[in-house]
């Protein structure tokens, strides 16, 4: 809390969103079945949802809505990623050369 000049008090708010996002979903690596399998099939959409977020948020040439709708993992972050918040992606790699495909794509 502060106060303005005018002896009014300001009041901040602020929100903290923690997603993990899993490790690998590429599905030959992680060998899932079942349950897994429509976990792993879901968390890849919402990867693959969210770059597209992303990427219509940075194009200011494009008019076309920003697809929020198109997985829950966006409608959440929708006021996180959109305006004027400040946004912080952590992104973690491995250093090891087998996982050099991956790390990249990351």
């Amino acid at each position: 809390m502060g106060k303005t000049e005018g002896g009014g008090i300001v009041t901040r708010h602020g929100k903290i969103t923690f997603v993990d996002l899993a490790g690998s979903e590429r599905l030959k690596a992680s060998k899932s079945e079942g349950t897994t399998l429509k976990e792993t099939g879901a968390i890849n959409k919402s990867i693959f949802t969210l770059g597209k977020v992303i990427s219509s948020l940075c194009d200011r040439r494009k008019r076309d809505p920003v697809p929020y709708r198109d997985s829950k993992l966006t409608q959440l972050l929708m006021d996180s990623i959109g305006g004027t918040s400040l946004t912080l992606m952590l992104a973690c790699v491995s250093p090891a050369l087998s996982y050099l495909p991956e790390s990249v794509r990351t």
